[in-house]
């Protein structure tokens, strides 16, 4: 048996085996605003609800490893005192992840994510509209596990409204498990979908991407690809050159095929190539025409 004792081993270290070997973890995709009224959006998996009367939800921002600095949704909440909780489904789970970037004070995780802000009706945090399922809340207690790095912050919400998407629900306004297609995080790079079992999505820290409002609006717009699409290349930090995107047609031997496609034809080659996680040869197949 394999034994570790929490006061000998790194906080990260202990944080990897414990995210791995609890789990699955519903995600909560936390929509706050900060004091000025700027919205931030970020997924949170130490996640659950503990009650229905009230109906009460709890979620933990942790305090960074990194430099002990909290998380922007944590001073949102303990400010404003608001947060709208929106489920994670497969649908939306590639930009979920990608608004889990560390990007900087300010910026709107719902328009790099490609994400659609919808008011609320009790609270002023916008939900995201793509979300099966949206819980509007109050915040009735922030309780600080700690000060140092990989410390949580245990958020204590309270269900103001909830907002379930017709597409989820069956003939009795039942919500119907295998068409709400939940997902939720495990170890790493890992997750789970509850009705197919477990896959892998590249955590996005080795650079900020993109993003999705930094895109061509052809394919920010596109009737083909899809928002998982979209996610996967937001992810890339650049985009390829004229000269990279030449030497991949020739090399790959695709300039006549390129140039008899349609853009709709174009767009579903390149979700080939995402499908084999190949972004940056999908990025050069969308470009063919146009750079």
């Amino acid at each position: 048996m394999y034994t570790l004792d929490p006061n000998d081993i790194p906080a990260k270290k202990m944080y990897g085996m414990m995210v791995s070997a609890i789990g699955p973890r519903p995600i909560a995709f936390a929509s706050t605003l900060d004091k000025n009224g700027n919205p931030n959006l970020a997924p949170f998996s130490f996640f659950n609800m503990v009650g229905s009367k009230p109906p009460t939800m709890i979620f933990s921002p942790v305090i960074r490893m990194l430099d002990d600095s909290s998380k922007h949704t944590l001073q949102n909440v303990l400010e404003t005192k608001e947060v709208v909780i929106n489920v994670v489904n497969h649908a939306i789970v590639q930009q979920t992840s990608f608004a889990s970037s560390d990007f900087a004070d300010g910026v709107n995780e719902f328009e790099k994510a490609g994400l659609t802000m919808l008011a609320s009706e009790k609270v002023k945090p916008f939900r995201v509209k793509e979300s099966p399922v949206q819980f509007e809340c109050k915040v009735n207690d922030v309780v600080a596990l700690g000060k140092k790095g990989g410390a949580g912050n245990i958020v204590i919400c309270e269900v103001l409204k909830m907002h379930i998407s017709e597409s989820v629900l069956d003939e009795e306004r039942k919500i119907d498990q295998y068409k709400l297609d939940q997902v939720a995080r495990m170890g790493g790079n890992y997750y789970t979908r509850a009705k197919a079992g477990i896959f892998e999505i590249p955590k996005p820290l080795e650079h900020i991407g993109i993003g999705v409002d930094q895109m061509p609006t052809n394919i920010r717009q596109s009737k083909t690809l899809t928002g998982n699409d979209l996610g996967k290349l937001a992810t890339v930090k650049d985009l390829p050159s004229k000269k990279e995107v030449d030497n991949f047609i020739t090399q790959q031997n695709l300039s006549n095929l390129i140039a008899n496609l349609s853009e709709e034809e174009i767009h579903q080659k390149a979700q080939d190539f995402l499908e084999k996680e190949e972004v940056v040869s999908a990025w050069k197949i969308l470009l063919a025409k146009t750079v």
